[in-house]
C-alpha cells in the first residue's frame, strides 16, 4: 500500500505540465505574450517547486532555470523587434546563453557526442553558408547567427552524449533541444529566405520543447521513487 501511494503521488506531479500545456495552447490561439512567456515561466515554477519540496541538493537545475528565464526575454525582444535589427540580435544573444544552460546542463551529465556534432555542424554550416548568408545582411549580424548555430549544434550534441539520465528522460531531453533547433532554423528561413510555407511551425514546436524539457528534469529529479 505504502508503495502504491508513493507511486501514485510519483504519477500525479506530471499533471503540472497541465500549465505550461494550457498555456501554450492559449498562446497559439491569442498571441499574447503573457502566455508565450507562460510556457517557460511555467517549467521554471515546477522546478522550483520540485527543488524546494526535497530536491535542494539537485543544483544543476539552475542552468536550465536561467535558460529558461533567458528564452522568455529572447522571446520578448524577437516578439516586439518589429524592423530594428538590434532587437532582433539582442534576442539572438539572449538565446545563445540560453543554449549555454542547456549545454552545462547536459555536460554535467555526459559529454559531447563529438561524431554526432561534426554532422550536425557539417549540415549547417553548409546550410547557413548556402542558403542564409545571401539574405543576412551585415557582418554583425552574420557573425550573430553563425555563433547561435554553433552553439546550438553543439548544445544537441551534448544532449545527445548524455549517460546519466533515466532512458525516458534522456529521450525528452533531446527532444526538446532538436526541437529548438528545428524551430530556429524555420525562424531563419523566415528571416533570410524566401521560405515561409513552414513558419506556421515555429511556436508549437518551441512550446512543446520546453514542456519536454520540463518533463525530463522532473523524471530525473523524482527518478529515486519506486517506479523510477
Amino acid at each position: 500500500m505504502k508503495n502504491n501511494i508513493s507511486v501514485n503521488h510519483y504519477s500525479s506531479l506530471f499533471l503540472l505540465l497541465l500549465f505550461p500545456i494550457t498555456s501554450a495552447i492559449i498562446a497559439l490561439v491569442t498571441g499574447w505574450f503573457i502566455f508565450k512567456a507562460g510556457v517557460a515561466l511555467s517549467g521554471i515554477l515546477i522546478l522550483l517547486f520540485l527543488f524546494y519540496r526535497g530536491n535542494q541538493t539537485y543544483e544543476m537545475v539552475w542552468p536550465v532555470i536561467a535558460a529558461f528565464v533567458l528564452s522568455i526575454g529572447g522571446d520578448w525582444f524577437l516578439s516586439h523587434k518589429q524592423d530594428q535589427s538590434w532587437m532582433f540580435m539582442a534576442g539572438i544573444a539572449l538565446f545563445f546563453f540560453a543554449h549555454a544552460g542547456y549545454l552545462l546542463y547536459a555536460l554535467k551529465n555526459g559529454k559531447i557526442n563529438q561524431n554526432f556534432l561534426l554532422g550536425l555542424l557539417a549540415g549547417y554550416l553548409v546550410f547557413f553558408f548556402v542558403w542564409l548568408t545571401p539574405g543576412i545582411a551585415g557582418l554583425g549580424l552574420k557573425s550573430a547567427a553563425l555563433f547561435y548555430l554553433v552553439i546550438s549544434c553543439v548544445s544537441l550534441s551534448a544532449a545527445v552524449g548524455i549517460d546519466q539520465f533515466p532512458r525516458i528522460a534522456k529521450v525528452a531531453y533531446v527532444a526538446g533541444i532538436s526541437l529548438i533547433l528545428f524551430s530556429d532554423t524555420i525562424i531563419a528561413f523566415k528571416e533570410f529566405t524566401l521560405l515561409q510555407t513552414l513558419n506556421f511551425l515555429i511556436l508549437p514546436t518551441y512550446y512543446l520543447a520546453q514542456i519536454l524539457i520540463t518533463f525530463a528534469l522532473m523524471r530525473v529529479m523524482k527518478g529515486q521513487t519506486p517506479d523510477a
